[in-house]
């Protein structure tokens, strides 16, 4: 690795860390950088798997305070969350490669689109809890929907964060903020679980990890703490024409 690219995979991660402690989808921009650096699409997936692990810790833990007396539920949350991680791993561990490169486009668009369509589906969530008035609880349903994502995470991380929180905001009744806590620590365990299981059996490139780990950590701190100030509009709108541009490149790329 170049120094260059040291430094463009570092600040990226930094980018990404703070995305994910905000909204999520941190993914969509590392993953296209290093493609567009000249990594296969496996390897840029088990390597953003790892490196981000780091920042979507300290995310989680910059939401430590809203997350206080919760914490039971979201170790129940957590299990189906590891689950799922490990079936997504050996999803994208069993898979032909070529396979692979073949459906990165189209989860890469529906990571766009799950981006696009998230303020609509948290007004959405909003005015139904105003509306109903009632406590939603976890259940059998909720855990389900956090296993499943659990496997797309661990397949192919991007905007496993949005899914995260649309789905809570639809079952459960707790503030917002607690929610982005919670999917905060979710996803902290799929990238910790994936990233672990990928160390050992898949491609990894090791110097996009160290710089990928060292960005996403300060990126969670800074995310955590004033990312919640940042306009959410400049971020999404970010988020959308990188991952755009990631769909138009593994395309081309795929015809070429």
């Amino acid at each position: 690795m170049t120094w260059w690219h040291a430094v463009i995979v570092l600040v990226a991660g930094i980018w990404a860390g703070t995305i994910n402690a905000v909204v999520g989808s941190g993914t969509l921009v590392t993953f296209p950088v290093l493609v567009a650096l000249g990594y296969p699409p496996v390897t840029a997936t088990t390597s953003n798997a790892i490196g981000l692990a780091p920042g979507t810790i300290s995310g989680a833990w910059g939401y430590r305070h809203e997350l206080t007396g919760y914490w039971p539920r979201v170790a129940q949350f957590a299990v189906a969350s590891f689950l799922g991680a490990i079936g997504g791993t050996i999803l994208l561990l069993s898979l032909p490669k070529d396979a692979f490169e073949a459906v990165v486009p189209v989860l890469v668009g529906l990571a766009v689109v799950l981006v696009i369509i998230q303020p609509k589906v948290s007004k959405w969530v909003a005015a139904r809890r105003e509306g109903n008035g009632k406590e939603h609880r976890p259940g059998p349903l909720l855990m389900f929907f956090i296993f499943l994502i659990g496997i797309y995470g661990g397949y192919f991380t991007a905007a496993q964060g949005v899914m995260l929180m649309a789905v809570m905001g639809m079952l459960l009744s707790e503030p917002l903020q607690k929610l982005n806590g919670v999917k905060n620590v979710l996803a902290a365990v799929v990238n910790i679980v994936a990233g672990v299981i990928y160390a050992f059996v898949a491609p990894v490139s090791w110097a996009v990890v160290l710089w990928l780990a060292v960005g996403s950590t300060a990126g969670g701190f800074l995310g955590a703490k004033i990312g919640r100030k940042l306009p959410p509009t400049v971020l999404r709108g970010v988020i959308v024409v990188i991952g755009v541009a990631a769909v138009i490149q593994l395309v081309v790329k795929q015809f070429s």
